[in-house]
């Protein structure tokens, strides 16, 4: 269960600085499609469109990263970070961009593997070698 109020499309219409964003993220995204996460921080339209603002700008934008990849990653962070909602948002992304079930089976078996040599390293407490560091 939600600990902020969903708001719905009438209730954003209510609240410019809100639905501006709404706007946006249908425009940006070419969809009606406006998801759960994006309508709880509309109780708060400041904080909104900063978050908005931040992701568009990273993960709309040109880059050297394709936009698959970068969702990919976005997958890797929030399992890392325990984020259902971000995972099962970020997988639909993917899949939407492209990924397919051997790309996403290959993603799970890498989150898996890093996260158990991460997991070793710090528990051992491995220094990085001298040979990693940027000269």
């Amino acid at each position: 269960m939600a600990t902020v109020k969903l708001l719905t499309d009438a209730e954003i219409e209510a609240i410019p600085a809100a639905k501006a964003v709404f706007d946006d993220i249908r425009a940006t995204r070419k969809s009606d499609f406006v998801n759960n996460f994006w309508r709880a921080l509309a109780n708060d339209p400041a904080n909104l469109k900063r978050v908005w603002d931040t992701l568009k700008s990273v993960m709309t934008v040109e880059g050297a990263l394709d936009p698959l990849v970068r969702e990919m990653i976005y997958i890797a962070v929030s399992t890392a970070n325990a984020c259902q909602y971000c995972v099962q948002s970020h997988t639909a992304a993917a899949r939407a961009k492209g990924m397919t079930d051997a790309q996403h089976g290959e993603l799970l078996t890498i989150i898996g593997l890093a996260a158990q040599t991460n997991h070793l390293a710090i528990a051992m407490q491995v220094p990085a070698d001298p040979e990693f560091e940027v000269q």
